[in-house]
């Protein structure tokens, strides 16, 4: 977050969609979400980090920005709803295109609207950390799984090689999804101890 002053008061924090709300909203990639829902898990340890994080109230509250066209969200938004679950920690997913003054506040590198965001705040709604779009497991993972597929198919149209990268990327969700959940608990250790 970029400034001391938010557009995510109570009351527009109270507007937000639970996660079955947002899943009715959505017009794709439903059976996206319900597969990576069920395969987002977080370890006996981990739960109970959040848990007394939640309990202390240092982290009770948590927004996520999201798309349902977007494969980082359908992946990463349902970990961010495990660890809500496990702890008690109050769950809020807005649309980022019809949210985009919030947005705003966490642009990725302070230009990019990259997705998911998610946002965790006390008890008071005081904002504690964020974390955005994947994590670092991943990006460096697609990195060499692209190369490798270039490699590969020299010459292949970009859509062929789109598809090939997608493929042997899902198969890395559950992984990359393990990661977030210890990279979101890596930053509220440095944040809210």
């Amino acid at each position: 977050m970029t400034g001391a002053t938010t557009v995510v008061t109570p009351e527009r924090y109270a507007q937000g969609l639970s996660y079955q709300d947002f899943l009715a909203q959505a017009k794709v990639n439903k059976d996206q979400f319900e597969t990576n829902y069920k395969s987002a898990d977080v370890s006996s340890d981990d739960a109970a980090f959040f848990k007394r994080l939640a309990a202390s109230g240092k982290v009770s509250r948590l927004l996520v920005l999201g798309e349902d066209w977007c494969p980082d969200v359908y992946r990463g938004m349902p970990v961010a709803v495990r660890i809500a679950e496990v702890s008690g920690i109050e769950f809020r997913a807005f649309p980022r295109d019809k949210n985009l003054d919030i947005m705003n506040e966490f642009l990725n590198q302070g230009q990019f609207q990259s997705i998911p965001v998610v946002v965790f705040y006390d008890r008071n709604l005081k904002y504690v950390a964020h974390w955005i779009e994947r994590p670092a497991l991943a990006n460096e993972e697609r990195a060499r799984i692209t190369d490798q597929v270039k490699k590969e198919m020299p010459g292949a149209a970009d859509q062929d090689l789109r598809a090939e990268v997608r493929k042997r990327t899902l198969v890395r969700y559950a992984v990359w999804q393990q990661a977030s959940v210890k990279e979101m608990r890596a930053l509220l250790e440095s944040k809210a101890g």
